[in-house]
């Protein structure tokens, strides 16, 4: 065994037979105290998100904040260029002209809302994520074909077969208890 001071995860893995009980069984777990619970399914599950006690997204306001940033970026430096720094006399119009600045304002909302939505999604859902210790059970590659799974990190200090007698109890087709592996 090494110096390090790796500290292995462990994970009660249960299966459920169809979405209905995985929905149920996610409901009843959470109810007798466990807090890190996640599901793995093959399609949305309704109701999934409010059993897992799922808080609203963050997305949407991450999104705005940058769209009103460029929104604001893009006007200011479009009037502090034509309008103060250097300003041209074309055809005696003014050097403010709105209506001319909106393609450009328009363009810069988009990008930076855009962008912010693909890599904040990412850094929110904490992706690419090539490995979880859940792999480890082959009977969860079914998870993207047909199968319902649900996962229950174990806090350090906790027994994990009480998690798991209690992934029983809830109506689990079969449980397994995961420990991740030194890398």
């Amino acid at each position: 065994m090494s110096d390090s001071a790796f500290v292995p995860r462990r994970f009660v893995i249960a299966e459920f037979k169809t979405s209905d009980a995985l929905l149920e069984g996610t409901r009843k777990m959470r109810d007798k105290g466990h807090a890190q619970v996640d599901t793995h399914t093959p399609y949305p599950v309704h109701g999934l998100e409010e059993a897992l006690g799922i808080k609203r997204v963050k997305i949407p306001t991450l999104v705005l904040g940058a769209a009103l940033t460029g929104i604001v970026v893009a006007y200011s430096m479009m009037l502090f260029m034509n309008a103060i720094d250097f300003p041209i006399n074309v055809a005696n119009r003014p050097p403010h002209s709105p209506p001319a600045f909106i393609p450009i304002t328009f363009e810069l909302m988009v990008l930076l809302g855009g962008t912010t939505a693909f890599f904040g999604l990412f850094a929110l859902l904490r992706l690419p994520q090539p490995y979880h210790p859940v792999f480890e059970w082959e009977a969860f590659a079914r998870a993207s074909v047909d199968g319902f799974f649900l996962s229950v990190q174990v806090p350090p200090g906790q027994d994990p077969s009480d998690a798991a007698n209690d992934a029983r109890i809830v109506g689990a087709a079969d449980v397994q208890v995961i420990v991740e592996p030194e890398r």
